[in-house]
C-alpha cells in the first residue's frame, strides 16, 4: 500500500500564517508556565513548579526563534497568545500543559515537512531543534502526571 504524502505543498504566505499560529501557541505556553509555576501548591509539586519555570524560559526562546523565522520569510510576527486555561487543581494545570505540548509537537512535526516541501531546509532544522525541547517538556509533564508519554506520531489534521 503506498504511503500517503503528508508533506503537502504550501505557499510561503501559508507557512508564515501557520508559523504565526505556532508563535501564538508559544506565547500561550510562556503565560501558562509562568502562571502554573507560581500557583502549584504542595510539597509533591515543588520540583515540577521549578521545572515549569525552566520551561517558561525555553518557550520564550522558542517564541523568539519562531518570530525571527517569520521575519526572515517576510511576515510580521503575531503578538496574540492563544487562550490559557487555568484551574485550582494542580493536576488539571499539568494536564492542560501536556495537551498543549502534544498539539505543539504535532504542529511542529507537520511544519518540518511543510518547510522541506518548500525547500526551507534551514527553517526545518530550526524547528527540529525546538521539537527536541518540546518533547522533553512532554516527557516531564507526563512523568509528573504519572502517565505514559502520549503518542502524537499521527499528524493532526487541524494543523
Amino acid at each position: 500500500m503506498p504511503q500517503e504524502n503528508t508533506a503537502e505543498k504550501i505557499t510561503r504566505k501559508q507557512l508564515i500564517d501557520l508559523l504565526n499560529e505556532d508563535l501564538s501557541r508559544e506565547y500561550q505556553a510562556i503565560i501558562a508556565y509562568v502562571n502554573y509555576s507560581q500557583v502549584l501548591k504542595g510539597a509533591q509539586y515543588m520540583a515540577i513548579a521549578a521545572e515549569l519555570e525552566v520551561h517558561a524560559g525555553e518557550e520564550l526562546d522558542h517564541a523568539i526563534r519562531i518570530a525571527k523565522q517569520i521575519d526572515y520569510l517576510g511576515g510580521m510576527p503575531s503578538v496574540t497568545p492563544k487562550p490559557v486555561k487555568t484551574s485550582d487543581k494542580a493536576e488539571d494545570m499539568l494536564r492542560f500543559d501536556l495537551d498543549n505540548e502534544n498539539e505543539t509537537i504535532r504542529n511542529y512535526r507537520r511544519r518540518v515537512r511543510q518547510c522541506e516541501a518548500l525547500g526551507e531546509y534551514a527553517l526545518a532544522e530550526e524547528l527540529r531543534s525546538i521539537l527536541v525541547q518540546e518533547q522533553e517538556h512532554q516527557i516531564d509533564l507526563a512523568t509528573a502526571l504519572g502517565v505514559d508519554v502520549p503518542d502524537v506520531s499521527e499528524p493532526d489534521e487541524r494543523a
